[in-house]
């Protein structure tokens, strides 16, 4: 398993990636067959560090998670203790449902935009309708189930996920509602 561990604007010494390598070591053990790649990125903001986590599994699915405290080594514990709570869950969903996915998550290319907001009162006249690019990324899209997907997007604590479905091939979308509910969206072919 690869480990990307860095500091934005901080040194952060051998002990503490040692520290962090051991931990996440003990955890994905525990729930993940087959990790791939950790990436665990300490920052400070103001008096208090944050540690963002993400795992990469070999079946395609990623953890995340974030954690805040005074001190250093509190925050990767915190993070830590979150990635222990998503991975218990996505494990007990798995055998929930009785089935392991024999063969990795097909992804998929795609392009991924960020564009510029507009601000309303703007009265530049320059109001082509085009929106202005301000950032172009790779991303990955997955061809998951439904459930799948949703489980993916609650281990993200992403507020949506679009997916290729595997039993249509179709882009699909899963999002969490302001109710607390999962919305799913599923184009008909035109056919």
């Amino acid at each position: 398993m690869r480990y990307q561990i860095s500091g934005k604007q901080i040194d952060i010494g051998e002990a503490l990636q040692t520290h962090v390598k051991t931990e996440l070591e003990e955890i994905l053990s525990k729930y993940a067959g087959r990790p791939t790649e950790a990436y665990v990125v300490f920052s400070k903001s103001a008096h208090e560090y944050i540690c963002e986590s993400v795992v990469h599994l070999s079946t395609g699915l990623n953890a995340q998670a974030t954690g805040k405290a005074t001190e250093i080594y509190a925050a990767f514990d915190a993070s830590s203790e979150k990635m222990d709570k998503q991975l218990r869950r996505y494990k007990r969903r798995l055998k929930d449902h009785h089935k392991e996915r024999s063969q990795p998550v097909e992804l998929s290319d795609a392009g991924s935009y960020i564009l510029e907001s507009r601000d309303e009162t703007d009265d530049s006249g320059q109001d082509d309708g085009a929106p202005i690019i301000v950032a172009e990324m790779e991303a990955k899209i997955p061809s998951l189930s439904v459930g799948e997907a949703v489980m993916q997007m609650e281990l993200a604590s992403a507020p949506v996920l679009v997916f290729r479905n595997e039993k249509n091939s179709e882009l699909n979308v899963v999002y969490r509602r302001d109710d607390g509910n999962i919305g799913w969206v599923d184009p008909k072919s035109s056919g």
